[in-house]
């Protein structure tokens, strides 16, 4: 598929039905995260490819929040290999993937070459945060990682 902006995020298995919003990089590097609301949408990184286009395309989201509860990836670690994922794009074409894997990493252990690699195919990785809540920190120790590929 051309590039084309991703607009909306479908994954049934977990009832998610979502806005995609464009994400860049901090200061500091780290990926951009969508605003810290129970009804924030999933983010696209955009110096990652469109979804459906060749290479890793990858989306992130809010697991919860203290204020609001569970957000859009709350139910993320819940998918299964073979589980549908579809993209809707601005062209009014529609990228559809299969879970392929679902895998927790510690923070200091992400693994950033499997997310960001260079894939001669479209692959898709869906992000948000897991694991043990540390309340020092404020955040949670581990990712979720979801990894897809296209529907042929």
């Amino acid at each position: 598929m051309k590039a084309s902006v991703p607009v909306r995020l479908e994954i049934p298995a977990i009832d998610v039905d979502t806005a995609i919003m464009p994400l860049g990089l901090r200061d500091d590097g780290t990926l951009e995260v969508p605003p810290v609301r129970g009804d924030a949408p999933a983010g696209w990184y955009r110096h990652s490819p469109t979804p459906g286009e060749v290479g890793a395309s990858v989306l992130a989201g809010h697991v919860d929040s203290a204020r609001d509860g569970p957000a859009v990836f709350y139910r993320l670690r819940e998918l299964k290999v073979g589980d549908a994922v579809a993209v809707r794009r601005t062209d009014r074409s529609v990228a559809r993937f299969r879970v392929t894997r679902v895998a927790v990493y510690p923070k200091h252990d992400f693994p950033s070459g499997d997310v960001y690699t260079h894939l001669d195919r479209p692959g898709l990785r869906l992000i948000t945060c897991g694991g043990t809540f540390d309340r020092g920190e404020g955040s949670y120790r581990s990712n979720v990682v979801v990894f897809a590929d296209p529907v042929t």
